[in-house]
């Protein structure tokens, strides 16, 4: 189902160090099998440090963070200042329903780079240090009452290539039966 959910890529950012918020690029290059070059979280295995420190060998299921520019603008009518970057994304999205999709959907991302969608980013408490309040305004609840992350997605690159404001982002869905996205 190619071209189902366009959108557009709005930001890219990385940082070499394990920073909060990653500075805007003009452009970055994803790696196959790896992720972002040049960003701390590039690898086969895992790379953010509390995850490092239970375990090296598990598979880095987060090369690539993509954050909804949506998000963004409801923090902001929220009274939060987040700007494309400041929560540690790599990609800054508009016009996908990056939380809708499915385990395993497949993001083309302008001419040649693809990232599969491996699950959902669970906020954590450095969104309150970024600004007060932050972590619980990514969260939420649906009408049963679970628990709704809204703090981005999180995939591997499938196929590498250069990525830049401006370029189109289109949905694979991958076969029923679909699974629901689960934190990763």
């Amino acid at each position: 189902m190619a071209g189902t959910m366009p959108g557009t890529v709005i930001a890219v950012s990385r940082s070499s160090g394990h920073t909060f918020s990653k500075p805007n690029q003009v452009s970055i290059r994803l790696i196959e099998g790896l992720g972002v070059l040049g960003d701390a979280h590039l690898g086969v295995t895992v790379k953010h440090r509390s995850r490092v420190a239970k375990d090296p060998t598990v598979p880095n299921l987060r090369q690539v963070h993509l954050i909804h520019a949506e998000l963004m603008d409801e923090l902001e009518a929220a009274g939060f200042r987040v700007r494309p970057g400041d929560m540690g994304e790599n990609v800054t999205t508009r016009g996908v329903d990056l939380l809708g999709l499915p385990t395993g959907a497949i993001l083309r991302l302008g001419a040649e780079a693809a990232v599969e969608v491996t699950g959902l980013r669970n906020p954590c408490r450095q969104l309150n240090d970024f600004q007060p309040g932050l972590m619980n305004a990514t969260l939420d609840r649906d009408a049963d009452g679970n628990l709704i992350r809204k703090a981005g997605i999180m995939g591997v690159v499938r196929a590498p290539g250069e990525i830049k404001p401006g370029d189109r982002i289109e949905v694979e869905l991958p076969p029923e039966p679909r699974r629901k996205l689960e934190p990763v």
